[in-house]
C-alpha cells in the first residue's frame, strides 16, 4: 500500500513562492508517474502537471509558466514549484502516484495553499 504525505503549504503574499513537497513510501515511486492537482473552493479538481518516472513533465496549458515539477527518486519525494503566486492559485494541492504496471492510483490527504495580502 503505497502512501502518499504532501507538505510545504501555507499562507504566502501575492507574488511570493513555495514548494510542495509528496513523500511516498513503497519502492514503486521511481517507476510511477506522479501528478499534482489542485481544487479551489467550490470548483472541480484540476490538474497542474504530471512528471513520469524519467522525468519528462507536462503541464496543463493554464499551468504553463509558474509551475514546475520535479522528483527525487532516491528520496521518493515529488515536488511542485509555484511562482510568482496569485490569489486564484489559493487551494488545496493534491498528490498522486499513478502506476499502471502495478495498479497502483494513491492520492495524498492535500497541503492547503492560501494567497493573500
Amino acid at each position: 500500500q503505497v502512501q502518499l504525505v504532501e507538505s510545504g503549504g501555507g499562507l504566502v503574499q501575492p507574488g511570493g513562492s513555495l514548494r510542495l513537497s509528496c513523500a511516498a513510501s513503497g519502492n514503486i515511486f521511481r517507476l510511477s508517474t506522479m501528478k499534482w492537482y489542485r481544487q479551489a473552493p467550490g470548483k472541480q479538481r484540476e490538474l497542474v502537471g504530471i512528471i513520469t518516472g524519467g522525468g519528462i513533465t507536462d503541464y496543463a496549458d493554464s499551468m504553463e509558466g509558474r509551475f514546475t515539477i520535479s522528483r527525487d527518486n532516491a528520496e521518493n519525494t515529488a515536488y511542485l514549484q509555484i511562482n510568482s503566486l496569485k490569489p486564484e492559485d489559493t487551494a488545496v494541492y493534491y498528490c498522486n502516484l499513478e502506476n499502471l504496471l502495478d495498479g497502483v492510483d494513491a492520492w495524498g490527504q492535500g497541503t492547503q495553499v492560501t494567497v493573500s495580502s
